[in-house]
């Protein structure tokens, strides 16, 4: 299967609830409901890595009660998945920083890390405690440290420094939900060449229909990576 590399920037959970009148909270728990849409439909689009944007590392600063509100809803998300994702065929991993998470989080990652291991299906990525100008800094600080200065080991610093499987591909297509049109220091290195999509859908009310929209839309654009498009037909 060739690979195909998605990540979401799942943005609007709040706005979705205050539009409702309801606590922020419950948009995120119905946005968790969203990433499980989403999870179970990415094979059907060919999807083979998906990575999805949960809790960026200046997401700390938000309303105490809102965060750990949060850390609860990946606590008990990471438990639920695991039969599911044994099931389909789902290899899962964290990426970001995992000192400042609560230990019932890491614990539930690794235990599903570990059960995991052997998916072949689908690689889920969740990006909790992540920032990608942290990774970059990291690696090149160890880089230096170690003495190497080649593009292939500063590229395995940047990912191994956030948990990143080394076999992860650039990402392909990187979606943001809510409106918004920035990438917000998310996979800032993988990715350099993605293609980017944006929608008005707030995360809570992403659908399949909308993943396939996107997915669409990203079969029907030029890659070129800098260079020249190759003409497969003479020009009349």
């Amino acid at each position: 299967m060739t690979p195909f590399h998605v990540a979401i920037t799942m943005d609007g959970n709040g706005r979705w609830a205050e539009l409702r009148g309801l606590p922020r909270t419950e948009g995120h728990r119905h946005g968790a409901h969203a990433v499980r849409l989403a999870v179970e439909a990415a094979p059907h689009f060919g999807i083979t890595t998906l990575t999805l944007y949960a809790f960026s590392a200046n997401n700390w600063s938000r309303p105490k009660a809102e965060v750990l509100a949060l850390m609860t809803i990946f606590d008990h998300y990471l438990h639920d998945i695991g039969p599911e994702c044994l099931e389909e065929g789902i290899r899962f991993s964290l990426i970001g920083r995992r000192d400042r998470l609560p230990p019932s989080v890491c614990r539930q990652a690794q235990v599903l890390e570990e059960a995991t291991a052997r998916g072949h299906v689908l690689d889920l990525r969740l990006a909790i405690d992540y920032s990608a100008r942290d990774a970059i800094w990291r690696a090149a600080d160890r880089l230096i440290a170690s003495g190497h200065r080649s593009r292939e080991e500063f590229d395995e610093c940047v990912r191994s420094g956030s948990g990143v499987p080394a076999d992860t591909p650039d990402v392909d297509l990187l979606i943001r939900t809510g409106g918004e049109q920035r990438l917000s220091d998310f996979l800032l290195w993988e990715a350099a060449y993605a293609e980017l999509w944006f929608t008005e859908v707030l995360w809570p009310d992403f659908a399949p229909a909308h993943l396939a929209l996107a997915v669409d839309a990203f079969g029907r654009r030029e890659r070129r990576f800098g260079g020249v498009p190759v003409r497969t037909a003479p020009t009349v």
